[in-house]
């Protein structure tokens, strides 16, 4: 879903990256120990809306959590986000490390926001399932 709406926004003009939040956290930290993370968020800024995938998938440290929070201040009330996520806000507090750290992210992501919560069987596993079937139809 997030994808076709990435896609369906730069059908109509607008500039969208869509990245897993891992690969955006580690060029952030990287660009953070070279002394030029306000250069990087500046590269990020020229982005309509970044859409970051898998963002509550794996814990962060406090290095990492510190980046991902200076992107989502750095854009707060500014330019767009759109995050895919596994977690409840509840469980913020493990994403993030920290449970000041998480309250004030989700304080700025949920401001003005529009959430949807989706209880479904994943899109993925169905496919993978599907394949599946049709691997044991082939063999049989």
């Amino acid at each position: 879903m997030a994808a076709a709406i990435g896609e369906k926004l730069v059908e109509n003009g607008f500039r969208v990256l869509f990245s897993r939040t891992t690969e955006i956290v580690q060029k952030l930290q990287s660009a953070k120990r070279e002394l030029a993370l306000p250069l990087a968020l500046d590269k990020l800024d020229k982005y309509d809306c970044l859409i970051l995938d898998d963002f509550g998938y794996v814990q962060k440290d406090e290095c990492e959590s510190s980046v991902l929070f200076e992107l989502i201040c750095e854009r707060y009330e500014s330019k767009s986000m759109l995050l895919t996520c596994n977690q409840t806000f509840k469980e913020w507090e493990h994403v993030f490390g920290d449970k000041q750290m998480a309250v004030a992210a989700i304080d700025r992501i949920v401001h003005n926001a529009s959430i949807l919560e989706i209880s479904a069987e994943s899109y993925r596993k169905k496919q993978a399932l599907k394949r599946m079937e049709k691997e044991k139809t082939r063999v049989a």
